[in-house]
Formats: structure tokens, C-alpha cells, sequence
């Protein structure tokens, strides 16, 4: 006999929840002391022990668990700053612009419309039209930012699983139409290269700059590059 409280109230009935279906989460960052740090290397992130041990066979680094109150749990500080992976086609990539107070989210837009709530789904968002202004509302918190999630395999072993990188970058956004146009080309699996690219340059008034950005390279179809390299 199973309790009926829901029966009398059924809006009150919570929400069933799922993880998705990957085995691990790539990143550029971490957390340390509450502060995000960038990474020059990956780091991948996730609750199973031999997925951790294969990442750190493919890409080195120790898997470690930690204190993580989420699925993946275990971390591998990898030594690799590029790997190759595997992406089914532009449907791989899902992007948007959101603006989050804490966890509410409260604009969630494409750039031109709002996507949610549904009450204001195609209505124009007003988002400033010049990238600029949007780089500096963003980074003011009054406008929102990328939200870019790329779900792909190893091309080092495609049987592990799929995984699972998410950006807020900027420098990712403006080229992310580049590898989707490269991804239709394709149609179909794309063998594409994953990097934490090191910029450095010097302004204008003598500041020296040194950054990582995400890059994604389409290099060519999934089949091919089986065909052409067995071994990567």
C-alpha cells in the first residue's frame, strides 16, 4: 500500500528529475575558496571510477574524489589542453543567453527574442544589439551571458561515453556559427579538436595579456578519419 498525498493535491507533487546521459564534464575552471580560477589544461569531472581511470590514461593526470556534492564527484587535472572528440553534428551544440540571480533565472533569451518564460516566448528580449554593449550589460549582471553546451565522445575511445562541456564564453559565442556551417558540411559524426587555447598579446598601453579560450576545430568527417587514422 503506497501513501496517496498527491491524489488530493497533485500541484504540490514534485517534479521528477533525471541526469542526462553522460558519463563526465569537461572544464576550463575550478573553484578555489569560493573564486574561479581558469585552468591552461582540462579538467574532467565524473562519478565513475573506471570512466576517471580512462581519462586519466588518455590524457593523464590522477583521479581524485572530492568533497563534491555532485554526481561527478571524481576530478582528473589532465595534463592536456587539446583533445580530439567526436560530434554528432550541429545538434551537439546548444546555445542561448541567460541572466541568472542566484539560482532564479530571470532572461533567458536567443539575442533578439525571449525563449521563457512562455508568457514572453518571441517577444523581442531588447538586448543591445552592438556585441560590445552586450559584453558590458553581461559583465555589469544587467544582461545575460552565452550558455553553450557541447556534447561529444573521445576520438581516443569512443565507447567511453558521451560528455559534456558547458561555457559562458564570449570568445566561443562569437565563432560558435563558423563549426556549426562546418558541422552541416559534414552531415553527419565530425572528428573536431577541443582546446583551451592560449592568447597573449599587449594593449595598446603596454598591458601584457594572457588568457585560455575554449576552440572547437571541425577537422573532418567522423568515417573518414577512421578511415585515414586508426590510431590518434
Amino acid at each position: 500500500m503506497a501513501i496517496r498525498i498527491f491524489e488530493t493535491d497533485p500541484d504540490a507533487k514534485p517534479k521528477a528529475t533525471f541526469s542526462d546521459d553522460t558519463v563526465g564534464r569537461f572544464h576550463g575552471g575550478k573553484q578555489e575558496n569560493g573564486i574561479p580560477v581558469a585552468l591552461p589544461e582540462w579538467r574532467v569531472t565524473t562519478g565513475d571510477p573506471e570512466v576517471a581511470d580512462a581519462i586519466a590514461q588518455l590524457m593523464g593526470g590522477t583521479p581524485v574524489e572530492t568533497d563534491s556534492t555532485s554526481e561527478n564527484f571524481i576530478e582528473v587535472l589532465t595534463d592536456k589542453s587539446l583533445t580530439k572528440v567526436v560530434l554528432s553534428g550541429p545538434d551537439a551544440i546548444s546555445s542561448d543567453l541567460k541572466l541568472w540571480n542566484g539560482s532564479a533565472l530571470i532572461h533567458h533569451c536567443d539575442g533578439v527574442e525571449f525563449l521563457s518564460p512562455d508568457e514572453d516566448k518571441g517577444k523581442p528580449c531588447r538586448c543591445p544589439e552592438l556585441m560590445e554593449d552586450r559584453k558590458a550589460a553581461a559583465k555589469a549582471k544587467r544582461g545575460p551571458s552565452p550558455s553553450i553546451a557541447v556534447t561529444f565522445r573521445l576520438a581516443e575511445d569512443y565507447d567511453l561515453g558521451l560528455f559534456k562541456f558547458q561555457t559562458a564564453s564570449w570568445k566561443l559565442a562569437e565563432t560558435l556559427y563558423q563549426v556549426e556551417n562546418a558541422l552541416d558540411k559534414v552531415n553527419g559524426e565530425a572528428l573536431c579538436s577541443l582546446e583551451l587555447e592560449h592568447v597573449e598579446y599587449t594593449t595598446k598601453k603596454g598591458r601584457d595579456v594572457s588568457y585560455r579560450k575554449p576552440v572547437i576545430r571541425v577537422l573532418k568527417a567522423w568515417s573518414d578519419a577512421i578511415a585515414d587514422e586508426p590510431a590518434f
